[in-house]
């Protein structure tokens, strides 16, 4: 009677595998896309077959060049690829998706195809009509309207539109908390109060994560009454106190629910660091990690804007100075200077290579997970 059981078992094991092998798929994939460990062993056999010149592209994350994206990728092999309102303004969904199959095409591990959808005062695609007949609202307008019922149906909705275009990578939400009107990140960010923008937080990370895009919150350790990097090089002098109760919060219920990345500002937060922006701040860097117990990956913000560029001289030498840091994914909009900087600091030993490793296990970690773990840039249902 057992040696009939095992025999029948057998033989429905048989037909199974017959049948995933006649439709291409594995028996085992839906358990090891959610098993680290299976994934890791994936990331360090990958990670073997890397070149240095190909490890130090995918701690790049470029501004998507106007001409030639795919050639320019199929050369130097980037992370990712930011996408901007001119991508959009004179594309159609159909073009734009087209252009974004032939740059992963070009790829030899599944690019990060990024975009600023915040909702409100930041909306990179659904502001042409083409794309999406409203632009989406801000966190705030939807919680007006709808409560957090609202936020979670906003953040589906936006991941599924992303998605559809071969976006896989929204550098959103905003987990800053502004203190009153007249800020800066006001209108980009939830709310004045931490607790209500913690749990904002909390269900935009968990909905994102439930549609595999990827997620960042932004711009660490937070904007608060602080004036624009983009154009300035700002001093923060508010106390660690005030961050811990206020400004953190929000960031830390982040990392409870599993975010994929943290994006650090380029303020100087006295607090933390007197002497370097955060984003080029090993303090910073070591207090995201230690402290706070965020695991994923550390990425900057545009490395570009006039707030770190002024403090270290140019865009590559902000770019060395971030690595050393311990920063993972770093946003630039001059491919070039950046690489050849990162080069050469491998070169002389400015980072080495465990620094390097370190940032390209996280970067495909993040990108395995979220179901980049083949020719195309997500996983389709």
């Amino acid at each position: 009677m057992n040696k009939r059981i095992v025999c029948i078992c057998m033989s429905v094991l048989l037909c199974l595998t017959v049948i995933c092998m006649d439709t291409g798929t594995d028996v085992h994939a839906g358990y090891y896309e959610d098993n680290d460990k299976y994934i890791k062993q994936r990331v360090a056999d990958r990670m073997k077959e890397m070149s240095w010149e190909e490890k130090i592209a995918q701690m790049i994350l470029v501004k998507a060049p106007a001409k030639n994206a795919a050639n320019i990728q199929k050369q130097y092999q980037f992370g990712g690829y930011v996408l901007f309102g001119e991508d959009f303004e004179n594309s159609t969904p159909e073009k734009l998706r087209n252009r974004i199959y032939g740059i992963q095409k070009a790829s030899k591990i599944p690019m990060l195809i990024a975009v600023d959808e915040e909702g409100g005062a930041v909306v990179r695609a659904s502001r042409y009509r083409q794309f999406r007949s409203t632009p989406y609202a801000s966190p705030r307008t939807v919680f007006s309207a709808g409560g957090w019922n609202g936020i979670v149906k906003d953040t589906k909705d936006k991941a599924k539109f992303l998605k559809k275009l071969g976006i896989n990578t929204n550098l959103a939400p905003v987990a800053d908390v502004a203190y009153d009107s007249s800020n800066f990140i006001y209108n980009r960010s939830f709310s004045t109060n931490a607790a209500d923008t913690s749990r904002y937080i909390n269900l935009v990370v968990n909905n994102m994560k439930q549609e595999d895009m990827i997620s960042s919150l932004k711009h660490f350790p937070g904007y608060g009454n602080n004036g624009d990097t983009h154009t300035n090089l700002i001093h923060d002098y508010r106390s660690y106190s005030s961050f811990k109760n206020r400004d953190l919060k929000p960031f830390q219920a982040g990392i409870r629910s599993g975010c994929d990345m943290i994006m650090v500002s380029h303020n100087i937060v006295h607090c933390f660091d007197s002497k370097n922006p955060a984003s080029i701040s090993p303090k910073i860097n070591k207090y995201i990690r230690n402290t706070m117990g965020f695991k994923g990956v550390i990425v900057t913000d545009s490395l570009s804007m006039a707030g770190v560029r002024s403090f270290t001289g140019s865009e590559g030498e902000s770019a060395v100075r971030a690595v050393q840091a311990g920063d993972d994914l770093l946003c630039t909009e001059h491919y070039k200077e950046t690489y050849q900087a990162l080069l050469r600091a491998y070169k002389t030993k400015r980072i080495s290579k465990k620094r390097i490793n370190a940032s390209v296990k996280r970067i495909l970690m993040m990108k395995y997970r979220r179901g980049m773990n083949g020719r195309f840039a997500v996983r389709h249902r």
